[in-house]
């Protein structure tokens, strides 16, 4: 079996957190209780809506939902431009996964600045404090996948 890199092994799993069913479906299921997410999905990248941020980036919401083992998963993607943060630094009950696809982060890993790049995945544990800045030249993009029991 062939190895995988931290790029094929970032893909793979951006893959694997879009098994699922639509938006509006995953967004009706975590209301009606339904497990729309029981079914598997394409989400087609130039069909998810592109949501313009304050900071002067942009996110793509790919889905949430309710798994039918339970959990609670969200799936967005963030262009952040240089210089500038996502949010201030923060915590939450929900784990997040980041899937770095471009660009040259810091992540702020309860207090202690952490370099990030292309391929790496950050793993941000529930009620830590962590935070993200863009300190490259370009945009950076990224996936989260958010998981939590409950709606986060």
């Amino acid at each position: 079996m062939e190895t995988m890199n931290r790029r094929d092994m970032c893909a793979a799993m951006a893959a694997f957190a879009f098994l699922g069913c639509g938006v509006s479906e995953a967004q009706s299921a975590v209301a009606s209780g339904d497990s729309a997410l029981a079914q598997s999905k394409v989400f087609r990248f130039e069909d998810l809506p592109v949501k313009q941020n304050e900071n002067g980036g942009w996110g793509r919401q790919v889905m949430q939902g309710t798994l039918p083992t339970g959990e609670f998963v969200e799936v967005h993607e963030t262009m952040l431009p240089p210089g500038k943060m996502p949010h201030p630094p923060h915590k939450h009950r929900n784990t997040e996964f980041v899937l770095i696809r471009q660009g040259k982060l810091e992540f702020l890993n309860e207090g202690k600045p952490e370099p990030v790049g292309v391929g790496d995945v950050i793993y941000t544990a529930s009620n830590r404090m962590h935070g993200l800045t863009n300190v490259g030249d370009s945009p950076a993009l990224y996936f989260v996948v958010s998981v939590s029991h409950g709606q986060a």
